[in-house]
Order: C-alpha cells, then sequence, then structure tokens
C-alpha cells in the first residue's frame, strides 16, 4: 500500500491508514534517511493511538515506553547502537515478543532480530513538505 503525505496536516489520516492495513500486527519498522519523518509519523500514531504524553525519539536511551488507553507503546531508535549485542543488552525480544505494539526506527541495524510478522514503513522525502509511505506486511 502506497501513502502519499502533503503537510502534517495528514499525519493522522496516515497513522489512521497504518493501523487499520496492520491488522493484528503490532511491530512496526521505519525505514528512512535522516530527517524523513520517521519520528515525527511515530508521534502521529501514538497520538492516533491515545497516547497524550510527550513522544519524543528515544536515541540515546534507545527505547521510551508510553501507556495510554489502556496499553503500552515502545519506541526503539536504534540509530546509534554500534552492535547488536547492544540489541541483546536491552533486552529486544521482552518488547518484541511482548504482544505490544512496537515502533522500531533503524530496524536495519538490527535486521536479523525482527520478527515477523511485521509492518515495514519506507518513508521517502520528495520535498520538504511531501512524503510518500510504502507499507508492506511481512
Amino acid at each position: 500500500m502506497t501513502i502519499e503525505i502533503n503537510g502534517t496536516s495528514e499525519l493522522d489520516s496516515a497513522a489512521n491508514s497504518l493501523l487499520s492495513f496492520a491488522g493484528a500486527n503490532r511491530i512496526f519498522v521505519f525505514y528512512g534517511d535522516m530527517g524523513a519523518g520517521k519520528t515525527t509519523f511515530i508521534k502521529s500514531i501514538c497520538s492516533t493511538l491515545g497516547i497524550a504524553e510527550t513522544v519524543s525519539s528515544p536515541t540515546f536511551s534507545i527505547v521510551n515506553e508510553y501507556q495510554g488507553s489502556g496499553q503500552t507503546i515502545y519506541h526503539f531508535d536504534f540509530y546509534r547502537i554500534k552492535s547488536i549485542q547492544e540489541a541483546y543488552d536491552i533486552g529486544y525480544e521482552e518488547y518484541f515478543y511482548s504482544g505490544n505494539i512496537c515502533l522500531v526506527e533503524w530496524p536495519e541495524k538490527i535486521q536479523e532480530l525482527l520478527p515477523s510478522p511485521r509492518v515495514e514503513i519506507k518513508i521517502t522525502t520528495v520535498d520538504e513538505n511531501k512524503r510518500i509511505l510504502e507499507l508492506t506486511n511481512v
């Protein structure tokens, strides 16, 4: 599935489309260049899911936990990890196999650890305001 986003006003609609597309999948992995809008889109997804607290990239902590609407959401950013061992050290499997929603930035750093089923979201920057999202169930 492909979604075109023209400006931030369309993020909530895109988040709803993604969640509908995902069905029962709980693992979402986000591919895109630095500045493509991964964290911005994740903020919209969390808002759509009823998260009221501030959502920010866990660049240094690797994982943030959000609570809302009776659910737990884990938000990962693997950009700064130097080795796959760091994912093992944080206990990635406890998060990924918890049944909770996991939103993963920079999944290419831990590609061999990613569970299936999952939804892969590739974000391509067209210009300052326009993004193309390619959604795939894997």
